[in-house]
């Protein structure tokens, strides 16, 4: 039995839209009203960008305190809770134990953190020679990491930093 988390960056895969529009529409039923936006996020959700196999989604809710409520509804539906898992003003989920398969990532409206997911994901989808730059960075990383999440995050980390600069500039340039 596996007790390590083996991390992999595999090709872009044609299924991931559908992967993220299943579980949206089951998060929908569980989260109820709660939910304000449902989105895919992180490099699953820009095509043809190599990613973990892991369907990010990112959910704004009207209040964080009643999904503390939903915590159980989101056991039975394969969701751990994480807490805020190191961002304040989060509440993190993790499904697939080892085998991961979706993380999610849920904001109130107008957190920072939230507005630099979406920023990171419009810039890949819309600049074919950074996600190229990213997919590269993230293969180094896995062959680098050794399988320790924190040494394939901070490898990844100034490159992301760089660009999110780039990119928050860009859009207040108009």
């Amino acid at each position: 039995m596996k007790n390590q988390r083996i991390i992999t960056v595999l090709p872009y895969n044609p299924e991931w839209p559908h992967l993220f529009q299943n579980e949206k529409n089951l998060l929908k039923n569980v989260l109820g009203e709660q939910a304000i936006t449902i989105e895919h996020i992180g490099s699953t959700s820009v095509v043809g960008l190599s990613a973990k196999p892991i369907i990010d989604i990112l959910i704004e809710v009207k209040n964080l305190h009643a999904v503390d409520a939903l915590n159980e509804a989101l056991a039975l539906v394969g969701y751990k809770a994480k807490g805020e898992n190191g961002i304040e003003g989060r509440r993190y989920f993790q499904k697939g134990g080892l085998e991961r398969t979706h993380h999610l990532h849920i904001f109130e409206p107008e957190h920072e953190h939230a507005y630099h997911h979406r920023v990171f994901r419009d810039l890949l989808r819309s600049d074919p020679d950074i996600a190229e730059q990213y997919s590269e960075i993230k293969l180094n990383a896995v062959k680098q990491c050794d399988n320790n999440m924190q040494t394939y995050m901070a490898l990844k980390n100034d490159f992301i930093e760089t660009q999110l600069v780039r990119a928050k500039h860009k859009l207040k340039k108009g």
